[in-house]
Parts: C-alpha cells; sequence; structure tokens
C-alpha cells in the first residue's frame, strides 16, 4: 500500500512518519505542499511540525497550499487521511474536522508519554483496536487544547466520533479528546503521534502500529 506523507515548509515529523509506514511494511510517499498531484497513493497523512511558523494560527496557511485543494477532494470521496499534531491543526483549518485547537491550558508546551483510550474503532485509522484499549503515545505539543462549541462537542458524542481521549488531561482539551473523526470515518485528527511509538528500539511502546495497521485492513 502506498501512504503519502505531505511535507509542508515547517514539517518536522515528516520524515518520522514516512519511516513509521515502512516499519509497518507500506510504501511512503513523499508528498510536496506545493505540489496537486498524490502520486496514486491510497492514504495521505498530514504530520505534526510547525507548518509555515504557525503564523497567523497553526494550520491555518497550510491548509492553503496547493496539496490540500486535492488532499481535501479526495477525502471528501473516502480518501484515508490522518492528521498527527499540526496535521490535526490543518484538518480542522480546512474544515474536514469540526472544532479547533488552541493553546494548551497551562500555556506551556507539553511533551511526555501520554495514556489514551480509544473510544472509536470504526475509523479509518482505529479499526485494529479493540473499544475502550488503553495505549501509549507520544504527545509534544503547545496549542493542543482541543475546542468545539458545545453543540458540536455533543453530536461528536452522539455519533461516537470522539476517536480518542487523554488519561489524564495534559493540555485542557474539552471532554478529555485527544482525536476526532468525520462521519465517515475515513478523516481522522489525533493530537499524539502514533509515528514515534512503532519501533522498540526507540520507543517505550509500539502503540502506534495500529494506526499504520487499519488503515491497510480499512482497504482491504
Amino acid at each position: 500500500m502506498k501512504i503519502g506523507v505531505v511535507t509542508f515548509p515547517g514539517s518536522l515529523d515528516d520524515v518520522d512518519a514516512q519511516r513509521a509506514v515502512r516499519l509497518s511494511g507500506h510504501q511512503a510517499v513523499a508528498l510536496w505542499h506545493a505540489s496537486d498531484d498524490l502520486a496514486g497513493v491510497d492514504a495521505v497523512i498530514l504530520p505534526g511540525g510547525f507548518s509555515y511558523g504557525d503564523y497567523l494560527r497553526c494550520g491555518a496557511i497550510a491548509r492553503f497550499s496547493p496539496v490540500m485543494d486535492e488532499v481535501i477532494r479526495r477525502a471528501n470521496q473516502g480518501l484515508p487521511v490522518l492528521g498527527i499534531c499540526n496535521g490535526f491543526q490543518v484538518l480542522c483549518e480546512a474544515h474536514l474536522l469540526p472544532g479547533g485547537l488552541m493553546r494548551n491550558e497551562a500555556r506551556l508546551f507539553t511533551a511526555l508519554d501520554q495514556p489514551l483510550r480509544i473510544d472509536t474503532t470504526a475509523t479509518a485509522w482505529t479499526n485494529c483496536y479493540s473499544p475502550g484499549q488503553t495505549i501509549n503515545l507520544v504527545l509534544k505539543n503547545g496549542e493542543g487544547n482541543y475546542r468545539a462549541d458545545p453543540a458540536t462537542v455533543d453530536q461528536l458524542e452522539a455519533e461516537h466520533r470522539i476517536v480518542a481521549r487523554y488519561l489524564a488531561n495534559p493540555n485542557g482539551s474539552v471532554n478529555d479528546i485527544a482525536g476526532v473523526t468525520n462521519q465517515a470515518g475515513n478523516v481522522v485528527g489525533l493530537m499524539p503521534h502514533p509515528e514515534h511509538n512503532v519501533d522498540p528500539v526507540i520507543a517505550s511502546s509500539t502503540d502506534g502500529r495500529g494506526f499504520f495497521d487499519s488503515v491497510a485492513a480499512w482497504l482491504k
């Protein structure tokens, strides 16, 4: 399977995401932000980092990169898309996911091994987990505080679209939300970093592997 990883100016986890794709047995395809060609990939990852230096607002400029026009079009047709950290912010700015990410409640950059509970497995990126399964992923962000208006949060809850929740909320996200999905389940935004938890040599767990296994199972 070919999984594209977009590089924006300021991306810093694109190479890590490519490596995680390869370690999971798939072909990683580098996609450049200024191109509108997705190179025939089967899925797309928007990686973490500081696209365009987080100027204006995190993800707000990256959302208008040429590649995003095609990502948005294909996502609306069912292409699996995973936005990790800054990629989550880009997906919200592109209105592929509801809500937005604000400064952490403590106004500090957070970096730690974060326990999560997987709540929704009916997505392209989480179907290999069990409902309620606890996993540990690397978390590192300054603007990871998920916010949405009460009606949107109620809708996410009612439609079982909260993908993962923090155990011991590190940033103040409403309802402990660490990730959400769209109604179709093919687009997921996640603040922690599964690509940093695939290799037992350098990670405290390999709990992130399930995200990459899940998208392969979804496409099959």
